[in-house]
């Protein structure tokens, strides 16, 4: 058999160092690449980098869901860019009664009080005495209330109107108000479908079911009160003087 005169390991690759005891004990240390795919694995490793993280800045966050309208929502832009006036309104509203000739009635006019609520609130003289009793029982707001509605009704001006209309429903309808009056379900609904448009007349139906509120509530303990007992006696002394 013949023998091949090729030179041994002609065309084949070098042979393996031989491998020393030490070389179990210390395995050698992978190369920078094999680290990596050890690190992401094999499939993320051989995968070209992505150029998604380059693609620009995260998209901001959504606008907060629950800001569906004006009057629902304390976060609205709305609501905070007239949250300043809101509490100035408020403030000016509450300011102490001034002390007058015409805070101060005839004893006629304070007799005529007690006759009847109507005659009560279309005095001057009457709504301030009974509004400085509603302060004591901490319920000041109705009449504010009250008020702030025939203010309204007299105004002529939309825009005016529209201002006017907005503030009474932050100041006294929405239920993140501390001077919220009480009303009912059905007059809720008719004021929010109201605001919508709002005109002169849009708390008409809150404005009485208040006044109704007072007229049960507040007046018979007012007429009863240390506050208008001293009225009658003011009067009673004035006359006597008179005389």
């Amino acid at each position: 058999m013949a023998t091949s005169s090729r030179p041994p390991g002609c065309g084949q690759g070098p042979e393996p160092a031989p491998r020393s005891p030490s070389d179990d004990l210390h395995p050698p240390m992978p190369t920078a690449h094999e680290a990596e795919k050890q690190h992401t694995g094999p499939e993320e490793a051989d995968q070209p980098p992505s150029m998604s993280s380059h693609a620009g800045p995260p998209a901001p966050p959504s606008r907060n869901p629950c800001c569906l309208c004006w009057c629902c929502c304390c976060s609205c832009s709305w609501s905070e860019g007239r949250r300043p006036a809101w509490r100035a309104s408020g403030e000016s509203k509450l300011q102490p009664l001034p002390s007058c000739e015409a805070c101060t009635p005839s004893p006629e006019e304070v007799q005529s009080w007690a006759q009847s609520f109507d005659k009560l609130m279309h005095s001057p003289a009457g709504r301030s005495a009974f509004r400085a009793f509603l302060r004591t029982e901490y319920s000041e707001e109705n009449m504010l209330f009250w008020l702030a509605c025939e203010e309204l009704k007299a105004e002529a001006n939309q825009h005016v109107v529209d201002e006017k209309a907005r503030l009474i429903y932050e100041d006294y309808v929405s239920i993140l108000s501390p001077k919220e009056v009480s009303l009912d379900s059905r007059v809720r609904e008719g004021i929010n479908k109201k605001m919508q448009e709002p005109s002169a007349h849009t708390f008409d139906d809150a404005q009485l079911q208040i006044y109704t509120l007072m007229h049960r509530d507040s007046y018979p303990r007012f007429l009863s009160s240390p506050a208008y007992r001293a009225l009658l006696l003011q009067g009673d002394s004035q006359s006597s003087h008179e005389a």
